[in-house]
């Protein structure tokens, strides 16, 4: 019997990493090439995933936080470099603002689940939902409010069967929320669909069902690498696009 294809969560973190290096080549230095952006728009939905699957399984949330507090404030000036061309600029933050956010939501939506008084749940479940959301779009954090609610979406919804239904019908409400950007044109006479590059996010799932659990290789210097990457690549990008 044909073993069924698994990818563990180091293996996620690498294909997060890949597909968004593909977005933002294209960001940088090809605009026009929207197959670049397209394939960009699986790596959110994976480090959406990767996010809730780490808040679950971290020994230490207050570290987990941190790290994602540093990783965000070292990326801040290569992130603003690459996408707005100057090393301050306060129209838009970093992603890792948005996985922060998240995770201090997804602590109140714990904390929720173990209050006593259904009064208090619904309270901490309000301000962890509408509270996440109103912070990605005040704080201008990439992917706004609908991205931090991508992240609750994998929070809320872990394992196979009908959660997976609830991932699909997050991933599809979560994405009509988000602005739809550049679409790709479809023809095929007499039909013409506008694709809006966005809602190609949804294919994120085919990948994220193939884990199963497997944390895969992992260790101090794969969590570097993993925590490195996103600031060392916008900063080499940027310094790219300048000399090029």
């Amino acid at each position: 019997m044909r073993k069924c294809p698994e990818i563990s969560s180091f293996g996620l973190h690498l294909l997060a990493m890949g597909l968004m290096l593909c977005d933002h080549i294209g960001l940088a230095f090809a605009p026009q090439a929207l197959w670049m952006r397209c394939v960009g728009r699986l790596a959110f939905p994976i480090f959406a995933f990767l996010a809730a699957e780490g808040f679950r399984r971290t020994r230490s949330r207050a570290g987990y936080a941190r790290r994602l507090a540093l990783g965000a404030l070292l990326s801040e000036i290569p992130y603003d470099l690459l996408v707005f061309g100057r090393p301050f600029h306060w129209s838009g933050q970093n992603v890792l603002w948005t996985l922060l956010i998240a995770l201090g939501c997804m602590e109140l939506l714990e904390r929720a689940r173990a209050a006593a008084s259904r009064e208090r749940r619904a309270a901490l479940a309000g301000v962890a939902l509408l509270g996440g959301y109103l912070a990605g779009e005040v704080f201008r954090t990439d992917y706004f409010g609908p991205g931090v609610w991508m992240v609750l979406v994998f929070y809320l919804f872990s394992g196979g069967g009908r959660q997976r239904l609830g991932q699909l019908a997050g991933l599809v409400l979560v994405n009509a929320l988000l602005p739809a950007g550049p679409a790709l044109m479809l023809t095929a006479e007499p039909v013409a669909v506008v694709l809006p590059i966005q809602h190609f996010a949804v294919l994120a799932l085919g990948l994220l069902w193939l884990y199963r659990g497997r944390q895969g290789l992992h260790g101090r210097w794969t969590r570097l690498l993993c925590y490195g990457f996103y600031p060392v690549h916008l900063l080499v990008l940027a310094a790219l696009r300048t000399l090029f």
